[in-house]
């Protein structure tokens, strides 16, 4: 599993089931996670506006964008 000197950032907005989703998974993973919402940033709202949920390991700037599933989400981290 990702160790906890990583920093993962779960890109949404209010009201995004996709988004729900995507932190449902994050929370089964067991996954420490800050959740951000692009709406309150118009440069992450430029960026992720059609791409949310996306999932960012912010020490390689790593991202998984949706769709995916937990397994797929687990590998992405290292698990």
């Amino acid at each position: 599993m990702l160790s906890k000197v990583h920093s993962v950032v779960l890109y949404h907005t209010d009201a995004c089931h996709l988004c729900d989703l995507a932190a449902d998974l994050l929370q089964q993973a067991q996954v420490m996670f800050v959740a951000e919402d692009i709406c309150e940033d118009e440069l992450l709202a430029e960026r992720y506006g059609t791409r949310i949920p996306v999932v960012r390991i912010t020490t390689d700037n790593r991202e998984l964008g949706w769709p995916f599933d937990l397994k797929a989400l687990q590998e992405f981290l290292g698990a």
